[in-house]
């Protein structure tokens, strides 16, 4: 078993995320199915999927890294979920519904280590407010196609950024993986973490 990362997800956030810290990993997507279980609460259900889709890529016979990330990220207002939409027409109400509205974004992660069976995984929720849409702009920014992959129907770290006003909390959170956790996780489970292993 070699000493690498896999990241279990084919998000290009996430990879953006990981390697601008200085990581070194492979990509497997997971195959595990995002489903909702009845009364699990949204941090229970973003850390159940963040570990169903690092144990499903682990279980492959064709891998060899020791160290497996999963993740998952929902929009949460009020008590609804906001996934990524189906549509135009559901990505036009979800942009409608957090329009002047504060929300929460919750990232669960999950990091395995193969080679001793322990894992790491936990949840970060990060507020998030937008400013009041006009009508023209949440149809001009659904026509971009940014709101596509998306849950919630927003990027961030695009265009999107545009609607943001405020936040409270983690922003690479907000873009799909909580760094300062995933770091600190990885670093707990003996993984080579980039800043610290430079010389000084």
């Amino acid at each position: 078993m070699e000493n690498t990362i896999i990241l279990a997800s084919a998000s290009p956030r996430r990879n953006e995320l990981l390697r601008q810290v200085g990581f070194s990993f492979e990509i497997i997507p997971s195959l595990a199915e995002e489903r909702e279980m009845p009364g699990e609460t949204p941090e229970e259900h973003v850390i159940r999927l963040s570990l169903e889709k690092a144990r499903e890529v682990s279980t492959r016979d064709d891998i060899d890294g020791r160290w497996i990330i999963g993740s998952d990220t929902i929009v949460l207002l009020d008590a609804e979920i906001l996934g990524k939409p189906r549509d135009e027409e559901d990505a036009a109400r979800m942009l409608r519904a957090l329009s002047g509205r504060t929300h929460q974004v919750l990232s669960g992660y999950a990091i395995l280590d193969r080679c001793t069976g322990e894992n790491r995984a936990g949840a970060v929720t990060t507020r998030v407010t937008f400013r009041s849409l006009t009508a023209a702009e949440i149809s001009g920014y659904i026509d971009t196609k940014e709101p596509v992959d998306k849950a919630g129907a927003y990027a961030i770290q695009g265009l999107g950024a545009f609607m943001v006003s405020r936040i409270e909390g983690s922003y690479s959170n907000v873009v799909g993986l909580p760094l300062c956790e995933v770091v600190q996780g990885l670093e707990a489970l003996g993984a080579p973490v980039p800043c610290l292993s430079q010389p000084v």
